[in-house]
């Protein structure tokens, strides 16, 4: 799919990405009568993708204790504090487009994706936990699971170039780490193993891919460009470019390609012997 991938550069130079989504929103907006209104009031109304997104999350977040206009001036405090949210909006947007072949515009996952829209909204979760607005971060943190079905921690550290493919069930803990150009599916926690405090989750290197509804449980490593078969039950280190299958989970052979997050390959052809932990 490396045809499809779109180049990502600083916002301030130029914003394909933008212009890009703007092209995909007006073709929507022509093609459903329908929807016309609420694409022009979430993407064309705006001169910039960090302000639609603050729309369009603000109203997927706000309740009765705190209502649009605040969630979304909130949203827009923390873009423009650190423009760098705004790259990793572009780079994980393009990670869905480029990794998934139900994807065949970036309105789609912009206007309709909860993996991403949780994704986003944690970005600002976290924003809010390194001001020391922790009772705000955490209130976003139970709206994001309420509204998506996703449950991460405001303090976790999460890369750009990441992609939570449905994102129904996903848990992520406080002291996880998840590198750049990660793929997590549907069901996938990054949990501790008891009530042990401290650096208790998981670290995930660049490029892993975790298949859906596996669980990797205490501060244990899984290595850059490993995969993490469905289903596994990982509670040990995995070396890096690795298969893990299993409950418990082993190394059952190397990880079938140079980039599995972007290849996004689930069927495990396992060597017997090959690893073991």
């Amino acid at each position: 799919m490396a045809d499809r991938a779109i180049s990502v550069v600083p916002s301030v130079v130029r914003d394909p990405i933008w212009a890009r989504l703007r092209d995909d929103a007006t073709r929507m907006a022509a093609g459903e009568p329908v929807l016309a209104s609420f694409v022009h009031a979430t993407i064309l109304g705006h001169d910039r993708m960090e302000r639609a997104l603050s729309y369009h999350l603000a109203h997927k977040l706000a309740n009765d204790d705190v209502g649009a206009l605040q969630v979304h001036q909130v949203f827009d405090e923390a873009f423009e504090d650190d423009e760098m949210l705004g790259e990793h909006v572009r780079r994980d947007l393009s990670a869905i487009y480029d990794r998934d072949p139900a994807v065949r515009t970036l309105v789609e996952p912009f206007l309709f994706f909860k993996g991403f829209h949780s994704l986003q909204a944690y970005r600002v979760t976290h924003w809010l936990w390194g001001k020391d607005r922790t009772a705000l971060a955490f209130h976003f943190q139970s709206r994001i699971s309420e509204v998506f079905g996703v449950d991460i921690h405001p303090a976790a550290r999460i890369g750009c170039g990441v992609m939570i493919d449905h994102g129904t069930g996903v848990v992520i803990g406080e002291t996880a780490v998840v590198e750049d150009d990660v793929s997590l599916l549907q069901g996938v926690t990054l949990g501790g193993t008891g009530k042990e405090s401290g650096d208790r989750h998981p670290k995930i290197r660049r490029g892993v891919m975790i298949g859906a509804g596996a669980k990797v449980l205490g501060n244990t490593e899984i290595g850059e460009y490993s995969r993490i078969g469905a289903g596994s039950v990982v509670l040990k280190p995995v070396p890096p470019r690795s298969t893990a299958v299993g409950v418990p989970a082993r190394v059952v052979g190397h990880s079938g390609c140079e980039r599995p997050a972007m290849e996004m390959n689930q069927l495990i052809d396992e060597v017997p012997g090959e690893y073991q932990i």
